[in-house]
């Protein structure tokens, strides 16, 4: 059950995500947790250099194999403001890290971004669930979706 301390982490990753779009890049961001409730990690989309791996998912997922032990892994949270991709589902899973929350989902951002004519991405848009079926999910949280959708709606005009 998503509560007031999910919904903190999950507005500074739309914070993050906005830092993104205003470095000219893609408006994702994301937030690491641990057990205690501390921020370990957080980071934005940096794909605009090129190499389109370049998610804050990923980041935390690479991040998380240096910096914690396993156990330390599995009890962490990974915030998001939007559903991880099927590639950052698959190293969340690979690397053993615990629970996800995400501000809005890959449905969401799919429609969204066909409603702005952008053309499908070339990696289908998998639930977290499909991809890493042992991780624990929850989201969307509907109250963050119009100021995620607006940061999507900014890129893709610009």
């Amino acid at each position: 059950m998503i509560d007031d301390v999910d919904r903190a982490h999950l507005r500074r990753c739309v914070e993050l995500a906005g830092a993104a779009l205003d470095a000219g890049d893609e408006p994702f961001g994301s937030v690491l947790v641990d057990r205690e409730g501390q921020v370990r990690f957080e980071d934005h989309n940096r794909v605009a250099a090129g190499d389109a791996t370049q998610h804050p998912e990923f980041a935390i997922a690479r991040w998380s194999t240096a910096h914690l032990r396993p156990e330390e892994r599995a009890a962490a949270t990974v915030y998001t403001s939007g559903e991880h991709c099927p590639m950052c589902a698959a190293a969340h899973a690979w690397v053993g890290l615990g629970r996800v929350v995400y501000a809005t989902s890959s449905a969401q951002l799919s429609g969204w971004l066909r409603e702005l004519g952008v053309p499908p991405a070339p990696v289908r848009p998998l639930p977290i669930r499909e991809v890493a079926p042992g991780v624990v999910v929850e989201g969307p949280v509907e109250e963050l979706a119009q100021e995620v959708r607006e940061l999507h709606r900014r890129h893709r005009r610009r």
